[in-house]
């Protein structure tokens, strides 16, 4: 395959990714926790494979673009699963707490 395939092919992944976010309103806190790990180990090896490209790729701008699309992405998805996550934290702590009243 060739590298500029292998770039394209790192963009369409990250694109469907970006496309298909799951509903973390709707987990419990636990799956939100992996789901923040994951998207965590998703976003370390996307940028490992990019600085790869970046050494031998012929084409800059594709690999450019990739970076920007990558971190976009990875810090949408983050930013919506910390809010989520942390209201979810607050909800169960909130009603732990009024339990004990």
């Amino acid at each position: 395959m060739e590298e500029s395939d292998e770039i394209e092919e790192l963009i369409n992944e990250i694109t469907f990714r970006k496309s298909n976010s799951k509903d973390y309103q709707n987990m419990k806190v636990d799956e939100i926790s992996k789901e923040f790990k994951e998207i965590m180990r998703y976003e370390q090896e996307s940028f490992k494979r990019i600085a790869e490209f970046e050494k031998t790729q012929q084409n800059s701008e594709l690999v450019k673009y990739a970076r920007i699309l990558c971190s976009n992405t990875v810090a949408r998805e983050i930013s919506n699963i910390q809010e989520t996550y942390l209201k979810k934290i607050d909800e169960e702590y909130l009603n732990s707490r009024q339990r004990f009243k």
